[in-house]
């Protein structure tokens, strides 16, 4: 008896509980489960090269507006055979903080041919691909782009997730036509969507009337 309840208390320990998110707030999968993830943050394969400060878990948290609005997205997609992929969204000023920490260390370019090959570390400052405050931490602002809904493979974007550089211009000039459209494409369901882009980023966008807008938040992904 001792031996089956130490093993009910153990199995009951390790489970994996969902946090009481702040109110306005969301798991992104409770309002639409077929949008897909890939969390870059919670893993090496991000522009820092190891797992960011904040991120403890695989789950999308953003505003309960956003993810509705992202729902209506997917919505439209889905008929088309396509369908979302979110790499990040509400970020906690904890890993924005990281990402402050890392880019004042120039010495420390682990990933710099994958992620931003002709832009001085010392940069990314001033041409506003790191700052010391994110859209994301407010809760309301989405990574992502679109693939396949069957295959999962993504649309040929121009350039990854995450690179610095002019290439992942929105409207970058040099970009084959399926890369212009594809871009276009995401543009135009997020605008729709009442989502606005970022000029910086093809897979950036933030909700308009976001409802913190002055509030940055430190709550963990998990």
């Amino acid at each position: 008896m001792k031996k089956i309840l130490f093993l009910f208390i153990f199995a009951y320990s390790t489970l994996n509980f969902a946090q009481e998110l702040p109110n306005g707030f969301v798991y992104l999968e409770d309002v639409d489960a077929s949008i897909q993830k890939e969390m870059r943050y919670l893993s090496n394969n991000n522009f820092i090269g190891k797992k960011i400060d904040g991120y403890k878990n695989n789950c999308v948290i953003i505003t309960e507006q956003a993810a509705h609005q992202l729902k209506k997205v997917q919505t439209n997609l889905l008929k088309e055979g396509l369908s979302l992929k979110v790499f990040d969204a509400y970020r906690p000023q904890e890993a924005v903080n990281h990402f402050v920490k890392w880019a004042k260390v120039l010495s420390d370019t682990l990933m710099k041919q994958e992620y931003y090959p002709k832009v001085p570390k010392s940069q990314l400052f001033n041409q506003g691909y790191i700052a010391s405050k994110s859209g994301h931490t407010r809760g309301s602002t989405v990574d992502l782009t679109i693939i396949d809904a069957e295959t999962g493979k993504e649309l040929d974007m121009g350039s990854p997730y995450d690179f610095f550089g002019v290439q992942s211009h929105p409207l970058h000039s040099n970009l084959s036509k399926e890369q212009k459209e594809n871009r276009m494409l995401l543009r135009k369901v997020m605008l729709e969507n009442n989502f606005k882009p970022y000029e910086n980023e093809w897979w950036h966008f933030t909700l308009r009337n976001e409802p913190f807008r002055n509030t940055y938040f430190n709550f963990p992904v998990e």
